[in-house]
């Protein structure tokens, strides 16, 4: 079996300027850090980003990588709306598409699903509909003749993912509670890169954890990296929790200077 495993730079070193990137985790929780912060030593632009976001997508913007982004929300869950993306929506130096957590949701499954849309309830009713003039609606063609917001597949050229543990081939394990649909990122990709705390021999993956905690497989992956630590300073559970204090010095410290700093090896202290 093929063995995937290269290093973030090497996972950079594969994006261009202009791509949509797909990145897993949700708000300040399991987001792939390691591979963010090599993104952006590499300086790649134009980008548009697809996101549960969190202080992914704010250190993106505050660096001016972003074009576009998609997203139902952007947030550090302890600091409810991040700072750095607020401050580049009041600056208007990123185009926005703001829909719905479920709308969201369902355009990764089109993709994942290589259909051009699917039908969903979510956005309906809403202003959803309003800031987004593109989004059009189907009618069933059933005797209930529902009306649904039609959702656009969300389609990705790369998906950034951290996970707890994964083997060589690409089969990727989540340990805490919750997979934030790391997997359907992967599957709506057309190339996608999963960090880990370790890398493990595959037998390890089910010796000590059920079969459901096998998130990801290995068909849908690219590249694998090996990332201690690679969350930091978001939550990885159960390996660590986000590091509030770090947290808090990124949300009030300039970007530049935060970046001197973090951009080496994700730790200020």
């Amino acid at each position: 079996m093929t063995d995937k495993t290269m290093t973030a730079d090497d996972v950079a070193s594969r994006l261009s300027d202009g791509m949509t990137l797909g990145i897993g985790g949700w708000g300040s929780r399991r987001k792939p850090m390691a591979l963010v912060r090599a993104l952006l030593r590499a300086e790649i632009t134009d980008l548009t980003i697809v996101s549960y976001g969190g202080p992914d997508v704010g250190m993106l913007a505050a660096a001016g990588r972003i074009r576009r982004l998609v997203a139902p929300f952007v947030t550090l869950d302890s600091i409810p709306l991040e700072p750095h993306y607020r401050a580049a929506r009041e600056h208007g130096t990123l185009e926005l598409t703001e829909i719905d957590e479920a709308m969201f949701l369902w355009g990764l499954r089109a993709a994942a699903s290589r259909l051009p849309f699917l039908p969903v309830r979510a956005g309906l009713g809403s202003d959803v509909m309003r800031v987004n003039p593109g989004l059009r609606t189907v009618t069933s063609p059933y005797e209930d003749g529902e009306t649904f917001v039609a959702m656009p597949a969300l389609r990705l050229d790369a998906a950034l993912v951290h996970v707890n543990r994964a083997d060589r081939r690409g089969n990727g394990q989540y340990l805490g509670p919750d997979p934030y649909f790391d997997d359907l990122f992967c599957e709506a990709a057309d190339t996608a890169y999963v960090s880990c705390e370790r890398i493990v021999d595959t037998a390890e993956l089910t010796k000590e954890a059920t079969p459901q905690t096998l998130l990801i497989k290995r068909h849908t992956v690219t590249g694998v990296i090996e990332a201690p630590y690679g969350a930091h300073f978001t939550s990885c559970a159960p390996d660590y929790g986000r590091d509030e204090a770090v947290q808090r010095e990124y949300a009030t410290t300039p970007w530049p200077e935060f970046a001197e700093r973090y951009l080496k090896d994700g730790r200020t202290a």
